[in-house]
């Protein structure tokens, strides 16, 4: 049950981050929580793989570089979902800047 209220709070955060940002657009509710699925999947399996591989270039831009492997996440869910869309990488980052602050003010306010 935990699983699901979180899947839904992080498809209103992907929403909500949608309904702030001009490059990223997301057709409805269950595009959001469907894009959320499928973030919790990249960053559970590839993210890891994608951090190892950069460490060097994390450990020389002092961890900025995550940004970037967080953007390039972002815009690989573009291609497997349809009905979300982000103009560009900036944006990309942008959206995931703004999913991690969303869900640290959610976080505060569900505990």
């Amino acid at each position: 049950m935990k699983l699901v209220a979180n899947l839904l709070v992080n498809g209103f955060a992907v929403f909500l981050a949608d309904y702030f940002l001009e490059g990223v657009y997301i057709k409805d509710f269950k595009t959001a929580v469907i894009v959320a699925f499928v973030l919790g999947i990249l960053n559970t399996f590839l993210k890891p793989i994608l951090e190892l591989l950069a460490f060097p270039l994390n450990l020389l831009t002092l961890g900025l570089f995550r940004f970037l492997i967080n953007g390039f996440i972002v815009f690989l869910v573009t291609f497997f979902v349809s009905g979300f869309t982000v103009s560009n990488f900036f944006w990309a980052i942008v959206f995931s800047v703004a999913l991690s602050v969303i869900n640290w003010i959610f976080s505060l306010a569900l505990k």
